[in-house]
């Protein structure tokens, strides 16, 4: 005879325990779904999580880095980095003080010739950066726009490109009132910052991705 039939609370109490088992993995599952979706930290020790899910390696493992070597040694070596490297934070000076103008204006009625001027000089910059920045591309990349590292900041600033240049139309062809042409002048002035803000960000990772890499390569 069994040991289960002479004590059959014994089984029935491994039966209720594996079911609680069973229960509390379901549950450490989900929670563990749960925290990658809210905090999906490629580093999963961090959470609790030892075991390196496909998305922790997606985010320790682009598929492409930022830059090659040799595009890399390019961009360090090329004048034109430098000259990127001035005239952005210049456009972004330039941009500041404009925005002040450009809303005084709108907000005061007063100032109008002050403020033109400001998103002209802003214009004109703007035709600077994009015009050395697709020589640095060519340098760096190979190709003057639309290279894959930076392909959507390239798209987005042809739409950046265009409002400023419909600004500059309604001002050479006096099309409209200045208040009218200034409220454009913003709209150009919001795509511009959204664009800086891809730049800035892939800027940032290009930061990170350096030293994350060189082990890799000395290994």
């Amino acid at each position: 005879m069994s040991s289960s039939a002479i004590h059959p609370s014994g089984g029935q109490n491994r039966h209720h325990a594996s079911g609680q088992k069973s229960s509390r993995g379901l549950v450490d599952r989900g929670f563990g779904a749960l925290l990658d979706a809210v905090a999906p930290c490629p580093w999963t020790a961090h959470t609790g999580d030892h075991r390196l899910t496909r998305r922790s390696l997606r985010a320790v493992q682009p598929s492409r880095p930022l830059y090659t070597a040799e595009e890399r040694q390019r961009r360090d070596s090329t004048v034109w980095t430098l000259v990127q490297g001035i005239l952005a934070p210049v456009q972004f000076i330039a941009f500041g003080i404009s925005l002040v103008l450009v809303v005084n204006y709108l907000w005061t009625g007063e100032g109008a010739g002050a403020a033109t001027l400001s998103v002209l000089i802003k214009t004109a910059l703007l035709y600077t950066i994009m015009v050395t920045g697709a020589v640095w591309e060519k340098v760096v990349f190979g190709r003057f726009l639309f290279a894959p590292a930076f392909f959507w900041e390239d798209v987005f600033s042809m739409l950046v490109l265009a409002l400023h240049t419909a600004y500059l139309a309604m001002v050479l062809l006096n099309i409209g009132t200045p208040r009218e042409q200034l409220i454009l002048a913003l709209a150009a002035y919001a795509t511009y910052v959204v664009n800086a803000a891809q730049f800035i960000w892939k800027l940032r990772m290009a930061r990170l991705e350096a030293p994350a890499r060189s082990p890799m390569v000395a290994a």
